[in-house]
């Protein structure tokens, strides 16, 4: 069917094979011509599309920081001191207060400048050195030996040596606590027995005790946070803090204990009362303090006892009287 509008034509196709076509022409002459498929309309009932929640990819996780790597000189000092049995710890090459005390105990022993560093002299005569020989030679198989001169402890399990510490004992001066009972700071001399001991902290009057092991009435192995190159307690024997949980566990009440070295000795020295306070829930175990490590022991200025008791001071901490400590 042709329809005629206005001179011009559209020609419709029939129904057909080539239905859907449409050739438009303009003035009696065919255009160029484009085919385009049908597309019927289809009406579908409009349904509502609920929102869709992106989820973004989760952020990868970050790398793990790469673990420390000690030094290798620092490793190989640190694995000989070992091979000495000095109480070194971990062999990581990572120099801390437990390598600068192990050091302090080597060159306590060796009678080298106390000063906890590394050094030119220090690895010489770590070349030269073994293993330190007992101070009690024909002492119990389990004991603690402590040389007063040297300012160590070593301890023996089974007849062999188990470890070396730097530790720090009495100063010999004179003293007077916070309830004016006075007296000197004495580390005595002579064999003795382990005898009560208590796990964490405990307070005298003279300061705190971390894991005390009492040998001689107040006077006690313990923990502190200061250790000197020389003497400056009480009278108690000062092991640093990283050992006195651990020294605590190995040595069990009835063992020996052998004090050797230039001081008066138990028959010459009354031992103090042992009358601290347990702390219940005491507090985490201090840092250590910054070692004084420039004047020896032969160096110490000497003290001349007061004419007078020192006058008590305040303090907040609740105690009461015993206890040598500190």
């Amino acid at each position: 069917m042709v329809v005629l509008i206005g001179g011009g034509a559209y020609a419709v196709a029939s129904r057909g094979s080539d239905f859907g076509a449409r050739r438009e022409v303009a003035g009696g002459q065919s255009s160029s011509s484009t085919t385009r498929p049908f597309q019927p309309i289809v009406t579908e009932p409009t349904t509502s599309v609920p929102a869709t929640t992106v989820v973004a990819d989760p952020l990868p996780e970050p790398p793990l920081a790469p673990p420390r790597e000690g030094d290798p000189a620092v490793m190989a000092l640190q694995q000989r001191l070992a091979d000495l049995g000095y109480d070194i710890g971990p062999i990581d090459g990572l120099a801390g207060w437990r390598t600068h005390y192990t050091i302090m105990a080597f060159q306590k022993a060796e009678g080298l400048s106390r000063t906890g560093e590394d050094g030119a002299a220090l690895r010489e005569a770590l070349a030269q050195a073994s293993p330190p020989a007992p101070m009690v030679p024909g002492g119990a198989p389990n004991r603690v030996e402590i040389d007063l001169d040297r300012q160590i402890l070593f301890l023996w399990k089974g007849g062999q040596l188990a470890r070396i510490l730097s530790v720090s004992t009495g100063n010999g001066e004179y003293y007077c606590d916070d309830f004016g009972d006075c007296d000197t700071a004495i580390t005595p001399t002579g064999e003795f027995r382990i005898g009560r001991k208590a796990s964490g902290l405990e307070v005298s009057t003279l300061g705190e005790l971390w894991d005390p092991m009492y040998f001689y009435g107040g006077i006690a192995i313990h923990g502190s946070p200061s250790i000197p190159a020389y003497p400056a307690s009480h009278g108690c024997v000062r092991v640093p803090m990283y050992a006195s949980a651990s020294l605590f566990n190995q040595v069990p009440s009835g063992t020996m204990v052998y004090v050797v070295g230039n001081g008066p000795s138990a028959a010459e020295t009354a031992a103090p009362p042992d009358e601290p306070v347990q702390v219940p829930d005491p507090p985490p175990p201090p840092p250590p303090e910054v070692p004084v490590t420039t004047t020896p022991a032969s160096t110490t200025p000497p003290f001349t006892a007061p004419s007078a008791p020192i006058a008590p001071t305040t303090t907040t901490t609740t105690t009461i009287r015993g206890g040598f400590g500190f």
